[in-house]
């Protein structure tokens, strides 16, 4: 053992044209720190709401979207990021989603939703791609902050118990099977969708499922 260190000590020691090579390990060993911290840094700087919304075309059309839903302001004071609904906490999952979102800055460089009417007439595509993203990850974001097993369902509507004690739990559906349009206005679906007598389609934005399923003033909520 004595003679392995030795012999060891003695290359990495071993002068390279300038530097030793135990130098050279050293110095790309504190490198390498500087670079993940660096690296890692930039990547929690894109997650922040301030550079999401900094693109013109996300401040004025997906964000103003979200003002004032459930996950904006509600009861409890818990406003959600766009990256809390929209990137994985998992470290895997998240530099898959941020490999995946460099189309997003394609579109940007090049003005493809650069205006409202552009962003409406490519809603539908960008909403069909998010579900289908949510559905496959198993709804990984909404996750993010929301713990089935922490679930009371005693203080959720008959409704909402029972469709997250059933299918939910059986994993039949995820997350986003029910929740389109929580955040954001739903694509015209009308295609695909019967309407009710209310004129909602029946995949309804949550926005419009609370306001009919809220308690009568006085009660308790749920």
């Amino acid at each position: 053992m004595k003679r392995w260190l030795t012999t060891y000590w003695r290359l990495l020691m071993r002068p390279s044209m300038h530097f030793s090579l135990g130098f050279l390990t050293l110095g790309g060993f504190i490198a390498g720190i500087f670079f993940w911290g660096g690296f890692n840094t930039a990547v929690e700087a894109t997650n922040t709401q301030q550079f999401c919304i900094s693109c013109h075309e996300m401040e004025r059309n997906p964000y103003r979207e979200m003002q004032g839903t459930i996950h904006d302001v509600n009861r409890s004071g818990v406003g959600a990021q766009c990256a809390d609904c929209h990137v994985p906490h998992g470290w895997t999952h998240k530099m898959a989603r941020k490999m995946e979102a460099s189309k997003e800055v394609w579109g940007w460089i090049f003005g493809t939703i650069r205006t409202e009417e552009q962003f409406e007439d490519k809603r539908r595509e960008l909403a069909e791609r998010e579900w289908a993203r949510l559905e496959a990850n198993d709804s990984l974001e909404c996750r993010n902050c929301h713990d089935f097993e922490s679930m009371d369902f005693t203080q959720q509507s008959s409704r909402a118990a029972q469709a997250h004690s059933t299918t939910l739990a059986d994993g039949e559906a995820t997350c986003i099977t029910c929740h389109k349009g929580i955040a954001h206005e739903l694509p015209d679906m009308s295609e695909f969708y019967q309407t009710s007598a209310t004129g909602l389609p029946d995949i309804a934005s949550w926005v419009a499922h609370l306001e009919r399923d809220a308690p009568a003033a006085g009660a308790s909520p749920h």
